[in-house]
């Protein structure tokens, strides 16, 4: 089965890559196919989702797989929330976002440092598609005082998992697979998958 991934977000890629090569799946990349970027204009991730899956659909004809997700800080009413890829201004700079990050969060005692990862997998049979399917992951954790680590992407290294004592970007990838918001969300949409 071939889905086209309405990202061209190359970690986002490869994680999805990686998660669903047992499934038969070949995950090609929107940008692989000259699709641009959806405008993301919806007030939460489902929306936007929706919007990024409906445009790479439209364009390819390939059912579409589509991610939204991001950092939430409880302190911060949920911030950056949608806009964690371009949290800073720039889209896509993960090092300034995460700069701007622990610069609001300075002064929070570490008990007001609660934080969670937050994704929705929407997936698209055809643009028409009046049944989508929609899967959501979220991984608890808190905002570090600093980086940690040299694996992962985006927020992982100042997001820190208290069961398993380290951040995001200390973690094996197969821990991380498992515990990420991404990979739980990925879980169940391969449960749905076979009913399709």
């Amino acid at each position: 089965m071939k889905l086209v991934l309405a990202s061209s977000n190359q970690g986002k890629l490869e994680e999805l890559r990686s998660l669903l090569a047992d499934n038969g799946i070949e995950l090609i990349a929107q940008s692989d196919l000259g699709v641009e970027d959806a405008e993301e204009t919806g007030a939460t991730f489902i929306e936007n989702a929706l919007i990024k899956a409906r445009h790479a659909t439209l364009v390819t004809g390939l059912p579409a797989l589509a991610d939204d997700s991001g950092i939430c800080v409880d302190a911060l009413n949920g911030a950056p929330g949608l806009y964690s890829a371009r949290y800073a201004g720039e889209h896509g700079n993960a090092s300034r976002n995460i700069d701007k990050l622990l610069e609001t969060m300075r002064e929070l005692p570490d008990q007001e440092r609660g934080a969670h990862f937050y994704c929705v997998l929407v997936l698209l049979r055809h643009a028409d598609d009046p049944q989508p399917l929609i899967v959501e992951g979220q991984w608890n954790g808190s905002i570090l005082r600093e980086r940690r680590g040299g694996g992962g992407h985006g927020y992982d290294p100042v997001f820190f998992d208290p069961l398993h004592g380290q951040s995001a970007a200390e973690m094996e990838m197969e821990l991380k697979n498992r515990l990420s918001h991404r990979g739980q969300a990925l879980a169940r949409l391969k449960q749905r998958l076979p009913h399709l």
